[in-house]
């Protein structure tokens, strides 16, 4: 009922309709499987983190099939990204470690945060353009990982608890959001240090970040209810409030062509926003409370997690 009634809302706000062409397709998943994150990998597969059940996940998007790899006791895996060598890294706040697992073998490689960093609740990681791994940890701190050395090492974040989702811009310059602190922040790769850069008062619990291919960052207002774009070389921000009833603004994603997605937990959507029209599209769920994570894509193609329905989404063929 609350799907249906979201729909209805978002059409009457003056909204397109989902473009011509467009599908979606779900993949429910083992039962307890809690996903969170998703990322499609260039072969084919789809890695997804099951939260709840301590466990990899990878689906066959051809077959429906998925295949869980539990990754040990106490695991609780948040964020899974694709590396440059094709494996999926994971941060498991559970573990309180960097995970990588191996996609021929399945075997672990497991790097724990140093003790003094104490539990760190991590939350997202990006590869740098020298192949460094960053990280975030709600805690009230970030990190780096040379995955060649196995060095490891972790900063306090000004403004202290809050560091959440974590981007890459195509020069090379990594930003991540602070959830509690309401701000994004640029990290220095050489140095390690990050400078808070503000953001306007309306923007209130910045959540996750993504970089466009022009180096803007877009920044999802989970409390504001708006998507919010930073320009580095202007120094400058611009918002736009989502429609529907008191949206939350959980996930943020820039596609090959620079559209802009989102997730809307309070109405139940995944939305397309076009920067160059500043059209909203709404693809609602067909299930209730479906909790949309995390939203990653390949080209084509566009995947998130519905935590709270057990399944990975695809939209294909947007136009």
């Amino acid at each position: 009922m609350r799907g249906s009634l979201a729909a209805v809302i978002l059409l009457l706000a003056g909204l397109a309709l989902p473009a011509r062409g467009a599908s979606l397709r779900y993949y429910p998943l083992p039962d307890g499987a809690g996903p969170h994150d998703v990322a499609p990998a260039p072969d084919g597969a789809v890695w997804y983190t099951a939260q709840a059940a301590g466990a990899l996940g990878r689906l066959d998007p051809q077959s429906g099939q998925a295949e869980q790899i539990p990754l040990g006791k106490g695991s609780a895996p948040h964020g899974v990204i694709v590396g440059p060598d094709g494996a999926p890294w994971i941060t498991d706040g559970g573990l309180n470690a960097i995970l990588r697992v191996d996609p021929q073998t399945r075997q672990i490689r497991r790097w724990p945060l140093p003790r003094e960093a104490g539990q760190a609740n991590l939350n997202t990681a990006v590869f740098d353009k020298a192949g460094m791994l960053w990280f975030t940890g709600q805690a009230g701190l970030y990190g780096r990982l040379d995955p060649n050395s196995g060095a490891l090492r972790v900063w306090n974040a000004p403004g202290g608890r809050g560091p959440y989702g974590i981007t890459v811009t195509p020069s090379g310059d990594i930003y991540y959001a602070s959830l509690a602190g309401s701000h994004i922040a640029r990290i220095d790769p050489e140095s390690g240090a990050a400078t808070v850069i503000e953001p306007p008062p309306e923007l209130r619990g910045a959540r996750r970040v993504w970089s466009d291919s022009r180096g803007r960052v877009w920044v999802s207002g989970w409390n504001s209810g708006q998507v919010t774009v930073y320009d580095p070389a202007a120094g400058s921000w611009q918002g736009w409030k989502l429609p529907g009833p008191q949206p939350q603004v959980y996930a943020v994603f820039v596609d090959d062509r620079d559209k802009v997605w989102l997730s809307d937990v309070a109405n139940n959507a995944l939305v397309r926003f076009d920067p160059l029209t500043g059209q909203f599209t709404p693809f609602v769920s067909d299930q209730d409370g479906a909790y949309v994570r995390q939203i990653l894509g390949r080209p084509g193609e566009v995947w998130a997690a519905e935590s709270g329905a057990g399944r990975l989404v695809v939209i294909r063929g947007d136009d």
